[in-house]
């Protein structure tokens, strides 16, 4: 395969899409590891720190999966592709990154459907603890009639689900690319099922 070294934006991306995982992880941690300190060395809590590490974890989980299509991270079983003759391995491979393309579509339509409201009809509806910054209230009076947040609104931590859904629509089609001019065959990085399968059944070629 002739793989090209990324360019300068590519690398660029990278950079803040890897820096974006390391934040909502930090976040996550700190969160959490300040709402422990506060319910065993001052018995309280932080009544916003369980709903904001949620949130976090959706963002991360969402935004990492696309990502890991990026990178041909994802798990998953070529045992039946690698086997196969190569001029069956383009097609099949295509096939398979068409149906990653369609369900991803179906997926973004389904999540814009979902969160569009919470930006228009339902853009009153807040969290349940989590209070609004004060350099977000702007949003007040586009989208509240002016009404002040007291939490922050729901459509702040939805917008994940169509924005993490169009990055995985792009990261597949940016698959099937390489897979049409050759730059890749599978779609996934993963063997494990072949190491498995040398790891199982003994080579007669080895000595112990």
């Amino acid at each position: 395969m002739n793989h090209q070294p990324p360019g300068a934006f590519s690398r660029a991306i990278d950079g803040l899409e890897e820096i974006f995982i390391a934040v909502v992880m930090g976040l996550m941690t700190l969160i959490t590891f300040a709402n422990v300190l506060a319910r065993y060395l001052f018995n309280t809590n932080i009544l916003w720190a369980l709903e904001a590490t949620v949130f976090l974890f959706a963002w991360l989980v969402l935004i990492g999966a696309s990502y890991a299509v990026k990178k041909n991270a994802h798990l998953g079983v070529d045992i039946i592709v690698s086997a196969l003759p190569g001029r069956f391995r383009k097609p099949i491979t295509l096939l398979a990154v068409l149906a990653c393309i369609i369900f991803s579509a179906l997926l973004l339509k389904g999540s814009w459907d979902y969160w569009y409201p919470f930006v228009s009809k339902r853009a009153f509806l807040e969290t349940d603890d989590i209070p609004m910054p004060g350099f977000l209230q702007f949003l007040a009076g586009w989208l509240n009639g002016g009404e002040l947040y007291e939490k922050l609104p729901r459509f702040i931590p939805y917008f994940v689900l169509p924005l993490s859904m169009a990055l995985m629509l792009l990261r597949f089609l940016q698959l099937g690319w390489r897979v049409m001019t050759g730059d890749t065959e599978l779609i996934i990085a993963s063997h494990e099922a072949e190491e498995l399968f040398e790891e199982t059944v003994p080579n007669p070629s080895r000595e112990d």
